[in-house]
């Protein structure tokens, strides 16, 4: 025996709306990213690039969050480049954030474009981009 169209979708929608009372009932939501461990600082250079490093320390994050407002803080991130992913994706390479400091001043060979630490023209085991700027921290 046929049943019609609209009672197939009838009691469709009332399967449906019943699983998704049954997901509510139980406390589930939908997947979504994970959250953050740590926060990120997203920095900017020379205008075009940019680059995150993870915020491991309370001091870090309100010395990032000083940078973002403008405050007159140091403000070139210094820190020891890994050659691995991390938190720093697209690129192939991350910032150890335990090695992460804000300077002054720094010697040139550790500046540069977040690319070129990629193509390794920044032969430094350190980075320093003297025109890096906080663009936002990713929560």
């Amino acid at each position: 025996m046929s049943q019609r169209p609209e009672f197939r979708s009838r009691v469709a929608a009332v399967l449906v709306a019943g699983g998704c009372t049954a997901v509510l009932l139980a406390g589930c939501t939908p997947a979504g990213p994970a959250p953050l461990k740590h926060p990120i600082a997203v920095f900017q250079v020379a205008g075009d690039e940019t680059y995150k490093i993870e915020l491991i320390t309370p001091t870090l994050v309100k010395h990032a969050e000083q940078l973002l407002k403008g405050e007159g803080v140091a403000a070139i991130p210094l820190g020891r480049v890994v050659r691995t992913p991390g938190v720093n994706g697209p690129w192939t390479w991350h910032i150890d954030p335990k090695t992460l400091e804000f300077a002054d001043v720094t010697i040139e060979v550790c500046d540069g474009l977040p690319s070129y630490v990629e193509d390794r023209t920044v032969t430094s085991p350190d980075y320093c981009p003297w025109s890096a700027k906080v663009i936002r921290i990713e929560r």
